[in-house]
């Protein structure tokens, strides 16, 4: 049986496949692949985009969502084996996992990190624990990756150049500014898809503390030697953007500082020149402009970059919906992922 946890795990053969799926549900939005099937949407934090487009994209396709978030309209889960369970949780994800499987046929889990101590939030427990226990897939909502973002990502970079094949364009991840310390789930996302995609790959931040984690980091190398394309960082505004064919902004917190950020604020304070501006974008090959979303403007972005015709962040936005009706779709048609129907 196959999960959904990170693109990664997927073939190169199998992410196409996804994205062309996805490509053929944005022309034909109703279809009857989940029909009679349902998936569990268990939420540890709070979403807009994501709750909506999974929701709708299991009833567009015949299916029933069902949506929980533990500790408010669902018991408190325990992850830890061999806890004696005296505190505020109620019942062990090894109970959890194993009932809704037994009532759904896919489950997706959105946990974001605890942000206290990253050797810890690395190992992604809350996503590991249910697809362990877990006799259906299971679909990562994001953790500390997000892989139905890449797919919306990489489907909007097709659509705007035209081609399936994105080698030879330069692609920037830009590091931006935000008053908080965020999640590095969409950088590693980034990150993993355009190298994955034989881009020409520039990962942008102030300095080294803002590097990403060497895992992805070596996602990144490895996917260039199979792929093509290239994989370098930068830490100079003008040389990473210029000529780029495709600007990718994301705020994040810089891991040697992780769960100590008060330390780490006066830090990021010094880098608010990181926004991606009309001076910056007018370095670039006519770039296009993205972002995960939400966006908070004048910080990450100006007004000007995001009501341009470059900015492609709705487009990205309302691929979220067709790439994870695809992943559904899959996930349901593999011989293993009948789940309690068999």
């Amino acid at each position: 049986m196959k999960h959904f946890l990170n693109t990664q795990d997927w073939s190169r053969t199998e992410l196409d496949g996804l994205l062309a799926e996805a490509a053929r549900f944005k022309r034909r939005r109703l279809g009857d692949e989940l029909e009679g099937r349902s998936i569990a949407l268990v939420f540890f934090n709070s979403s807009m985009r994501t709750r909506t487009s999974f929701e709708l994209g299991a009833f567009q396709l015949g299916g029933h969502a069902i949506v929980l978030q533990p500790g408010k309209d669902a018991w408190p889960i325990e992850f830890e084996l061999g806890t004696v369970m005296e505190g505020d949780t109620e019942e062990h994800i090894a109970e959890v996992a194993r009932v809704l499987a037994r009532y759904v046929d896919l489950i997706g889990v959105r946990a974001f990190p605890k942000f206290v101590d990253w050797s810890v939030d690395r190992q992604d427990r809350v996503l590991q624990s249910f697809a362990r226990y877990s006799t259906v897939p299971v679909i990562n909502m994001e953790t500390i990756t997000h892989p139905c973002q890449e797919l919306a990502h990489a489907l909007a970079l097709r659509e705007h150049f035209g081609s399936d094949d994105l080698r030879g364009r330069k692609y920037v991840l830009t590091w931006t500014y935000h008053p908080k310390a965020l999640n590095t789930a969409v950088a590693n996302s980034a990150l993993t898809i355009a190298t994955r995609m034989g881009m020409d790959v520039t990962l942008l931040c102030p300095n080294e503390d803002y590097l990403l984690d060497e895992r992805y980091l070596g996602w990144a190398r490895d996917n260039v030697a199979e792929n093509g394309g290239s994989f370098s960082v930068s830490h100079d505004i003008d040389s990473a953007y210029a000529g780029a064919h495709a600007v990718y902004a994301k705020s994040w917190g810089a891991l040697p500082y992780f769960g100590d950020w008060e330390r780490e604020k006066p830090v990021r304070d010094r880098y608010r020149h990181f926004i991606v501006d009309e001076a910056k974008m007018a370095m670039t090959d006519n770039a296009v402009f993205s972002h995960c979303l939400p966006l908070r403007r004048n910080v990450k972005a100006t007004d000007a970059v995001m009501d341009s015709p470059a900015c492609i962040a709705i487009d990205e936005a309302e691929n979220r919906l067709h790439v994870q009706k695809a992943v559904m779709a899959a996930l349901i048609a593999q011989p293993s992922g009948m789940g309690n129907r068999e």
